[in-house]
């Protein structure tokens, strides 16, 4: 059993190791080794401690990050990297907070985070529940090769481990070293953003089942509307009276003023994709009317940006590498939705097909934010 230990606190990487669980026995994978999306640091680069000069992470932005994330206010993966993702979650703690709104992470708003005196990482044995599969590796690429399969799974231990603890494969491997084993029983420095209850009771089987894959709060402010602004790429979750106005339909897409900041009380808010110039955002406002939770995907190339007309329509299995994650909230608009990815770390930084896309772990908190039949405004 892993003693604890008293870490300083303080906005960088200062550490807490926990009580260790125990593991089944099964092979561990050399982290770095392990196939994934995101690559590892190169090899002929010697490893350097996190916060230490040299280290890829820096560790104020990211004891920040999961700060931030805890607070409601995601900067997508928590990398120890800044860019306008971590800029805008700022600005939304800010905002939110009560705070002087500028983006940066200065002194009034890193007392504000440190109000949460939790340590930016801890130790963790890793469970089954952690690292169990299936696995498809490779994971076709074709969609017509991809519905043969029975499930579209993580690659490996290491894809899943950063997903259930809201980070990159690349971060791990920077974390621990990439000589560092991944299996049952092995303990891993992680992002420090296990929730701090699993009341998961009333939700439905399989989204209770992801909320807790996924490190999701079961403690969670309740959302009365969302307004997504083109301008900036963020979704943001308010309480309150939603605003005035007529609904639109696929027939006609109302114009409507552009909401003021102040229209409610901002309680969270999600880095997102949306649509590209093909396929724009559907501006408008729209009712959000029920949720599919592991949903199995149509594939229609002709919808799609990036299409491949020639395997044409399939029918793709559910699963967290699928083109819709793990959960599709379904709009008044046809084929369009608020839905996971399998890609977290384009979130932000690149085109959808007119839907809105977030990391998985941040549309499985959404659903619980907030109910079917929800009201979503989406302006430019």
């Amino acid at each position: 059993m892993l003693k604890n230990r008293i870490a300083p606190i303080g906005l960088g990487l200062s550490l807490v190791a926990t009580v260790a669980i125990a593991a089944s026995r099964a092979p561990a994978q050399n982290a770095s080794a392990a196939p994934a999306n995101a690559a590892a640091p190169a090899a002929q680069k010697p490893w350097v401690k996190p916060g230490a000069p040299g280290s890829e992470i820096n560790g104020t932005t990211f004891h920040a990050q999961v700060l931030l994330d805890l607070a409601g206010f995601p900067t997508g993966v928590v990398d120890g990297k800044q860019g306008m993702v971590f800029k805008q979650a700022l600005r939304g703690f800010q905002q939110a907070r009560g705070l002087p709104v500028s983006g940066n992470l200065d002194g009034p708003t890193r007392a504000a985070l440190l109000q949460d005196k939790r340590p930016a990482v801890r130790q963790l044995r890793l469970t089954e529940q952690d690292v169990g599969g299936p696995f498809i590796y490779p994971l076709p690429e074709k969609p017509d090769a991809q519905a043969k399969l029975d499930g579209l799974h993580y690659r490996n231990m290491l894809e899943k481990v950063a997903e259930r603890f809201h980070t990159t494969p690349r971060t791990i491997v920077a974390l621990n070293g990439p000589d560092k084993l991944i299996g049952p029983g092995q303990v891993l420095v992680l992002p420090n953003v296990l929730p701090a209850s699993r009341e998961y009771s009333e939700a439905d089987g399989k989204q209770g089942q992801l909320l807790n894959l996924f490190n999701v709060n079961a403690q969670q402010p309740s959302g009365d509307f969302v307004v997504v602004d083109k301008s900036d790429g963020v979704m943001r979750v308010y309480q309150g009276e939603v605003p005035k106005g007529e609904f639109s339909s696929d027939k006609k897409a109302g114009p409507a003023p552009k909401l003021p900041p102040n229209v409610g009380k901002l309680v969270a808010q999600f880095p997102v994709t949306m649509g590209s110039k093909e396929y724009p955002l559907p501006i408008g406002r729209w009712k959000v009317t029920t949720y599919a939770f592991l949903p199995p995907f149509k594939y229609q190339p002709e919808l799609l940006n990036d299409g491949d007309e020639s395997v044409g329509e399939q029918m793709l299995p559910p699963g967290p590498n699928g083109p819709v994650g793990v959960a599709w909230l379904d709009l008044t608009k046809e084929h369009y939705g608020i839905h996971g990815t399998d890609e977290p770390s384009t979130i932000g930084r690149a085109e959808s097909s007119g839907c809105i896309r977030l990391a998985n772990w941040d549309v499985i908190r959404l659903s619980r934010i907030m109910k079917p039949g929800f009201t979503a405004i989406f302006q430019a």
